[in-house]
């Protein structure tokens, strides 16, 4: 899996104008051969701190993706940012779940956990 990171640093004026831009790329992203997700996030502390993280099945499709129309319109952006784009591409060889959480926590993890799920509500 190839995970790509862009950060961007937008002009206040500009925020809305990036956002909606960003958000309007969701389904042509989606429909992307190898794309396997497409999520924009602000920061909690700087609503003008904003991060698009993509996921894709692998570098072929990343490589279409960074050729295409869809990726000119997000580089076209520039004009909106203090800075130009933050692209860090990473490719992850492997992926773990809950049962790494397990693993790290042992049983003590499993007996609080156990114990805690008592709370949670029940339909």
């Amino acid at each position: 899996m190839i995970v790509v990171r862009i950060t961007m640093n937008v002009l206040p004026e500009k925020q809305k104008e990036l956002v909606q831009t960003l958000l309007s790329m969701v389904g042509s992203m989606e429909m992307e051969t190898g794309c396997l997700s497409y999520s924009l996030y602000c920061n909690m502390e700087d609503q003008n701190l904003l991060n698009l993280l993509e996921e894709w099945q692998t570098r072929k499709a990343l490589n279409q993706h960074l050729r295409s129309d869809i990726f000119d319109v997000l580089l076209g952006t520039k004009s909106l940012l203090i800075e130009p784009h933050g692209i860090h591409i990473y490719t992850i060889g492997q992926s773990e779940g809950m049962e790494a959480v397990h693993s790290a926590r042992g049983k003590e993890f499993e007996r609080v956990h156990k114990d805690a799920s008592q709370y949670l509500p029940t339909d």
